[in-house]
């Protein structure tokens, strides 16, 4: 027995503009849409998408979230993405870098603030 895959869930205060961010910016695909759900794929990875009742702001610090999609090649998904990327405020945009414990990443938030962070380890 093994884990296939971890699948987060991103709430979201609106999921139509939140899910044409996640597939026309990132690249993802729909693979089931709902009137408060959505889920998406790309390759191996996924991300579930939740929208939340309009009074919960998504903003505030409290509920800040993130999380980390492991990549082949991070300077290569980022030219990929680059093109799309260049019309969010920059910002919301950190181009790839070398982080101190060996992962080169590139950074960005979403429409609700939600970091995504991509990445993979580099050789010493």
């Amino acid at each position: 027995m093994r884990l296939k895959q971890i699948t987060p869930f991103v709430p979201c205060s609106n999921l139509g503009r939140q899910s044409a961010f996640y597939q026309d910016v990132l690249g993802f695909e729909v693979g089931f849409l709902a009137e408060n759900y959505a889920f998406l794929r790309r390759d191996a990875g996924a991300i579930r998408l939740v929208e939340v009742s309009a009074d919960v702001d998504l903003s505030a610090p409290e509920r800040e979230s993130s999380f980390y999609i492991d990549v082949d090649d991070t300077d290569a998904v980022y030219a990929e993405m680059a093109p799309r990327l260049a019309a969010l405020d920059q910002a919301r945009v950190r181009p790839p870098f070398d982080q101190p414990y060996r992962h080169r990443e590139f950074h960005l938030a979403d429409e609700d603030c939600t970091l995504a962070f991509f990445g993979e380890g580099i050789a010493d």
